[in-house]
C-alpha cells in the first residue's frame, strides 16, 4: 500500500490503530508515531500506579484485537505462565476478572510493539517521533506534520489519536494549597494525603470512586466526601448474561444511513423495546434506572445495585452492550434537538449505567459508607477556598470543611486536551477542521475523517475523545477498536483509488 501514515498520539487509541493496520495482508509504506509522553502507548488511563486501580470492564471488552475478543485474556494467561504468577482478580461477586490498569497498560505497550514489528516485518518503515505536534497543512500534495522544533514529515494520512483531556476545574481552584488537580498517578498525587484528613472529592464518577479505593487502600480512616451536583455514582457491574442483539444492531442503522433515512428518538426506543422484549426483558426496567438517577438516594441506589449483581433481568446488560456497539451508528441519524435533549436530560446517567464499576468497589465504597467515613452528598453550588486554611463546600443542604480537595470530573465539554490545543487551532485556522459545538471536532461517521468546508477529508482522521461531539460513546476500548478498523479500511480504499492530490482529497458529504 503506497501511503505514508501519520499517527498523532500514542495512546490506547493509536495502539488499537496500529494493531488494525498489521492485520492486513497491505501494509502502509510508512508509519510515522508522534507522541512527547513519558509512557507511550499507555495514555493517561494506563501508566504505572496503584494496583488498586482495575480496568471496570470484562477481558472481552479490553482486547485491541477486533474480531478476537479473547485476545487480552490469551495474552493474560501467557504472561501468568511465563512469570509463574497465576493472580486471577476475579471479583467473586460477578464472575469477571479485572485486572489493574498498570497490567493493561504492559498488555498496550506489547501489543503496540508487536504490531510494529509485523509492519515492519512486511515491509513499512516505522519512525517513532518524541515530539508534540503543533501544525498540520497541506503542501505539495502531501500533509505535512510540524512538530514542537518547526521540522516537517511528509505523510498522506494523519489520524489524530490525541486523547482525553485534564479534568475541568469547575470551581477554579487551580494553584490552591491542598487541591489535587489531577488525581493520577495515585501513588504520586496522593501520597501527601495524610490518614486523617477530611478530603472532599470533586465528582461521583469513576475516576472519583479510584480515588476513594486508593485512599482506603492506603490506610485513610478520615472522613471522604464524593460531592457533585446530580451525585450520580456509576452502576455496579452485573454478573454477564449470554445476549446477542437481533434488531437494535448497528448493521440496521447503518443501512438506514444508507439509504438517507432519519431516525426518530422515539423509533429508536421502540426497537430498543423489541430486543428487550425478545431478551424476556421490559424497557420500564431501564427507563426506571435512567430517571431515578438524579433522584434517588446515591447511597440507597448503590445498595440496590450490589444487591442485583446476580439479577436475572437481562436488560441493563443489554443496554450496556447496545450503547457502545450500536450507539455510534444511531447517533448520526437523530435531528439536532433530539441530540440536544436527551445529552441535556440522560446523558450522565445512560454514562453512569453503561460504564459500571465492578461489585468489590461498590462493597468498599458502601462499607466505608456504612462505617460513616464516607458521604456523597449532590447539589454543590461552590467549592472554594477558606480564609482559615482548606476550603470550604456549599451545597443545598449545608456547608462541610475539608482539609483537602481532589478533583475527579470529567474533561472540559471541548474534548481538546491542552497537550493538543495548538494542533487544533491550526486545523480550523487552515479550515481542516471544524469544531464541534457539542465538543471536539466534527467528523464523518463511515470514516471518521473530519468534517470541514462541506466535505470530508479523506486524509485526516480524528480516533477516540476528539470525536465525541460527533459520535456516541468514543472512548471505550470496543468502539476504538471498532473506529480504528473503519479509518484503516477508508486508507486502504483511498490508496486503492491511486495518488489524490490534496486539492481533490476531500468529499462531499
Amino acid at each position: 500500500m503506497p501511503t505514508r501514515i501519520g499517527i498523532v498520539g500514542g495512546g490506547a487509541s493509536a495502539v488499537c490503530l496500529l494493531d488494525a493496520l498489521s492485520q492486513r495482508s497491505e501494509v502502509p509504506q510508512s508509519v510515522t508515531v508522534f507522541d512527547p509522553s513519558a509512557h507511550l502507548w499507555r495514555g493517561r488511563a494506563y501508566q504505572p500506579d496503584a494496583a488498586t486501580l482495575r480496568v471496570n470492564a470484562p477481558p472481552e471488552d479490553m482486547t485491541v484485537r477486533a474480531g478476537d475478543p479473547e485476545h487480552f485474556t490469551r495474552w493474560l494467561k501467557a504472561r501468568a505462565v511465563v512469570l509463574g504468577v497465576h493472580t486471577d482478580y476475579v471479583d467473586t461477586r460477578s464472575g469477571i476478572s479485572f485486572p489493574p490498569r498498570a497490567l493493561y497498560g504492559d498488555y498496550l505497550e506489547q501489543c503496540a510493539r508487536g504490531a510494529l514489528i509485523r509492519l515492519a516485518a512486511q515491509g513499512s518503515r516505522i519512525e517513532l517521533v518524541r515530539e508534540a505536534v503543533v501544525d498540520l497543512a497541506r503542501e505539495n500534495g502531501s500533509l505535512a506534520v510540524y512538530t514542537v522544533g518547526r521540522f516537517p514529515y511528509a505523510v498522506d494520512h494523519a489520524v489524530l489519536c490525541v486523547g482525553t483531556g485534564e479534568p475541568a476545574d469547575p470551581h477554579q481552584l487551580a494553584g490552591s494549597p491542598q487541591f489535587v488537580a489531577d488525581p493520577y498517578p495515585v501513588v504520586r498525587r496522593l501520597a501527601d494525603i495524610g490518614d486523617r484528613h477530611r478530603v472532599v472529592v470533586v465528582g461521583t464518577g469513576l475516576t472519583a470512586v479510584d480515588v476513594v479505593l486508593s485512599l482506603t487502600e492506603a490506610g485513610h480512616t478520615g472522613e471522604i466526601v464524593m460531592a457533585s451536583r446530580r451525585g450520580v455514582l456509576p452502576s455496579v457491574r452485573q454478573r454477564p448474561v449470554g445476549h446477542a442483539l437481533r434488531y437494535f444492531t448497528a448493521a440496521h442503522f447503518r443501512a438506514m444511513a444508507a439509504r438517507g433515512e432519519p431516525l426518530a428518538l422515539a423509533d429508536a426506543v421502540a426497537l430498543m423495546r423489541t430486543e428487550l422484549a425478545d431478551a424476556g426483558s421490559r424497557i420500564d426496567v431501564i427507563a426506571d434506572e435512567i430517571t431515578s438517577g438524579g433522584s434517588e438516594d446515591p447511597v440507597a441506589r448503590l445498595r440496590r445495585q450490589l444487591g442485583s449483581v446476580d439479577d436475572p433481568d437481562p436488560g441493563l446488560r443489554i443496554l450496556q452492550r447496545a450503547v457502545p456497539d450500536t450507539g455510534p451508528d444511531v447517533w448520526p441519524l437523530l435531528a439536532e434537538d433530539e441530540k440536544t435533549r436527551l445529552l441535556r436530560d440522560h446523558y450522565r446517567t445512560i454514562m453512569s449505567l453503561c460504564c459500571p464499576m465492578p461489585p468489590a468497589s461498590a462493597a468498599t465504597l458502601l462499607e466505608r459508607t456504612d462505617r460513616g467515613r464516607l458521604e456523597i452528598i449532590r447539589g454543590v453550588e461552590q467549592i472554594a477556598p477558606a480564609l482559615s486554611g482548606g476550603f470550604r463546600v456549599h451545597s443545598g443542604d449545608g456547608v462541610r470543611d475539608a482539609d483537602v480537595v481532589v478533583n475527579a470530573v470529567s474533561p472540559p465539554a471541548h474534548r481538546i486536551p491542552r497537550g493538543a490545543s495548538a494542533l487544533i487551532d491550526s486545523l480550523t485556522r487552515r479550515g481542516l477542521a471544524s469544531p464541534q459545538p457539542r465538543g471536539g471536532v466534527r467528523v464523518a461517521r463511515a470514516t471518521s475523517g473530519l468534517l470541514a468546508g462541506g466535505g470530508t477529508d479523506r486524509r485526516i482522521h480524528a480516533l477516540g475523545d476528539l470525536a465525541s461531539g460527533s459520535l456516541f460513546f468514543t472512548f471505550g476500548v470496543p468502539s476504538l477498536v471498532d473506529r480504528a478498523v473503519d479509518i484503516t479500511d477508508a486508507i486502504h480504499r483511498e490508496a486503492a483509488d491511486g495518488v489524490v492530490t490534496s486539492a481533490d482529497s476531500m468529499q462531499a458529504v
